[in-house]
């Protein structure tokens, strides 16, 4: 990990001002006095590690970044960041391996901060079948693959309803991160075409969640998605996983998922 170029406090006043939180709202919620928060901001005061922990955990800073604000200030970095083909992260590739498998045989992915496919049980193969090569070639990105014209998009019913929903949930971490690379995809997957599209009156799903509708063959099926992640993550690798799981929102869909298990799985 690069040194970054800012100073610490620069750096915590931007974290700081990202959460619209005043010196005084940081005050009371640390207990660091408004003065010193002034001076390590201004850097007439250079803060120790435990107090820039302190401080990044309110902000509710990532642990990369956290890592960051330590080198920054001139400490060692606090958080791991071990690969996931690595041998320290055996336990959690295992652990979410069983949790794709008994999901199924309904979809599930595993992916990482940037919403690269990482790990994906078979009944995935319902949503990548039909998009054009150039979208499944590794790093494989969720997100560009569901909007992308050549992916599908072609084939989500509820198209503009579903894009609107995952831009807002992508924008919401791009201001919760200020990840560059997460800003740019955000420019491009807005430039992909999709429409405007509300749920239909007599739509149950669309009454508590936006369902993902989507077309296989001459059915139209339909999933709720969740979203699960580490609780309580010490590795950086490990704090941006996510499982994306989808459920079926009928019984239609959970028996047509069932019968293409049995089948031996979906055709391409």
């Amino acid at each position: 990990m690069a040194i970054p170029r800012a100073p610490v406090g620069e750096l915590l006043r931007d974290w700081r001002r990202r959460r619209r939180l005043s010196q005084l709202d940081l005050s009371v919620g640390t207990g660091v006095s408004t003065r010193h928060l002034s001076f390590v901001e201004t850097g007439r005061s250079r803060p120790s590690p435990d107090l820039i922990l302190r401080l990044a955990e309110h902000l509710d800073v990532p642990l990369a970044d956290r890592n960051a604000l330590l080198l920054a200030g001139g400490y060692a970095p606090a958080h791991s960041a071990h690969g996931l083909d690595g041998p320290e992260l055996a336990p959690v590739r295992e652990a979410v391996r069983q949790v794709l498998h008994a999901h199924g045989p309904f979809p599930a992915v595993l992916v990482d901060q940037h919403w690269h496919l990482v790990e994906a049980n078979a009944a995935v193969a319902l949503f990548t079948a039909g998009s054009a090569a150039h979208l499944l070639v590794e790093p494989v990105n969720v997100l560009r693959l569901s909007l992308h014209p050549d992916g599908m998009a072609p084939r989500i019913r509820n198209l503009g309803q579903w894009r609107a929903h995952l831009l807002h949930r992508l924008r919401e971490q791009v201001a919760a991160t200020a990840d560059a690379g997460l800003a740019d995809l955000y420019d491009e997957l807005r430039g992909y075409p999709g429409g405007e599209d509300r749920p239909a009156a007599d739509d149950p799903a669309g009454t508590v969640a936006v369902p993902l509708r989507y077309r296989y063959g001459d059915q139209d099926l339909a999933f709720l998605g969740t979203t699960t992640v580490f609780g309580t993550p010490l590795d950086v690798t490990v704090a941006g996983l996510a499982v994306e799981a989808f459920l079926p929102a009928d019984r239609a869909t959970a028996a047509t998922l069932r019968r293409l298990a049995d089948d031996g799985g979906v055709e391409g």
